[in-house]
């Protein structure tokens, strides 16, 4: 009672009011400031995962050094059968140059068993335009599928033509030549991932093997897995099942400097922003710190009155922990709704050829909010702990003689 009645008391002194409402703010600003930031990193890593996770494999085995996997059909079942794998299917990639109306660039094709790929890649399930057909037309050109990003560059769309050059080169009586085909575009996917929707394709398996002058084999065997966190383990298990030679990477080994580069800005991120609220905790323990000189009559007439020191003592703390709790309660409010807000309706766009995302995404984590609220919580308490123990040092004999 007494707390609250020092803490809206009209009567106290203009400075001490305007101290206590910068602490509140300060500590308000400082929990809402960590809250937006570190949900605007979570929701960059959360994002860019999901995505890659979308269009790329979980695990990728392949055989260095030599010519492909020859008996992919009957490996792909056998690891299929591994616990924890969702599907494993079979793919050709390959670097080529794709021209199309007097321009050229450098393209990733993948070669894939459709009935196999589409069950399992979201790329080929998110159609910005055509349909899902790799069949051929009546001049035996076969399909092909191609990403938003190219296509609205380049200004292409399903039913034009296009010609895939592969630096496989076939040997002629006029010495070595590239291998040369045209394709139809039948459809453009959009994954959401810039990267791949400005450079990659995707062909039939027949198609891509016939482009790089291969027979019967592919170049890798691709894993889905139910807990893609699981990618380690499940990894180390198909190596082992598809016997020597084979090298089983993850998607975490493959996009690691990249989420290492993420929760490393989160780590400074929180650091920083930490800053501002341990501020905010030095303005408590100065408002404090005042409010005990401006109440030390009345400290002196509680304690001549019987008043135990530890009950003085906790006056003090109850300011302090109602001002850190005020501060805390309205930066959660603040970060939290501007993080719902700003992530719902996209306010902040991005360049996706820079970022890979086309807006700013928040994903505000409870845990994230759980330990700021700890935090500063405990900065609050800590500051007001010296303020309190010396309100309780008083001696009101001392104080009353000249008072």
């Amino acid at each position: 009672m007494v707390a609250r009645r020092y803490l809206r008391s009209p009567n106290r002194p203009t400075v001490l009011r305007l101290i206590t409402l910068f602490s509140v703010l300060g500590v308000a600003a400082g929990v809402a400031t960590l809250v937006i930031a570190l949900a605007m990193n979570t929701g960059f890593r959360e994002t860019l995962q999901d995505r890659l996770l979308g269009v790329t494999a979980h695990i990728s085995l392949t055989r260095p050094g030599s010519g492909g996997i020859p008996n992919y059909q009957a490996l792909a079942q056998q690891l299929a059968e591994i616990h924890g794998v969702r599907s494993v299917t079979p793919a050709i990639y390959q670097t080529v140059l794709l021209s199309f109306g007097g321009e050229a660039r450098g393209m990733v094709t993948k070669g894939i068993d459709v009935a196999l790929e589409e069950k399992t890649d979201e790329a080929l399930q998110k159609l910005a335009a055509g349909r899902l057909d790799f069949s051929p037309d009546t001049e035996g050109i076969d399909g092909l599928l191609i990403g938003k990003q190219l296509a609205d560059e380049w200004k292409m769309q399903p039913g034009d033509y296009v010609t895939l050059t592969s630096p496989q080169g076939r040997l002629t009586p006029f010495g070595l030549m590239p291998r040369t085909r045209r394709f139809r575009v039948t459809g453009v996917f959009d994954s959401g991932f810039y990267d791949y929707d400005e450079n990659w394709c995707f062909v039939t398996l027949p198609a891509a093997q016939s482009l790089a002058g291969a027979g019967d084999i592919v170049n890798v065997l691709e894993f889905r897995l139910t807990n893609p966190e699981k990618a380690g383990e499940i990894a180390q298990a198909a190596e082992h099942a598809a016997g020597q030679g084979y090298l089983a990477t993850t998607w975490m080994d493959e996009n690691r400097a990249l989420f290492r580069a993420l929760r490393l800005e989160k780590l400074v991120t929180a650091i920083f922003m930490g800053l501002i609220t341990f501020v905010a905790g030095l303005n408590i323990l100065v408002v404090l710190s005042m409010t005990v000189t401006d109440r030390a009559k009345d400290i002196a007439v509680l304690l001549s009155m019987g008043a135990r020191r530890d009950q003085i003592r906790r006056i003090f703390l109850y300011q302090g922990i109602a001002i850190g709790a005020t501060g805390v309660f309205l930066g959660l409010l603040i970060g939290y709704g501007f993080s719902w807000i700003a992530g719902s309706f996209h306010l902040i766009p991005l360049d996706p050829q820079v970022y890979a995302v086309p807006f700013v995404p928040f994903h505000a984590s409870f845990l994230d909010g759980m330990w700021i609220a700890i935090a500063a919580m405990g900065i609050a308490i800590v500051a007001t702990l010296l303020p309190a123990k010396e309100a309780s040092r008083l001696l009101p004999v001392e104080i009353l003689r000249f008072e």
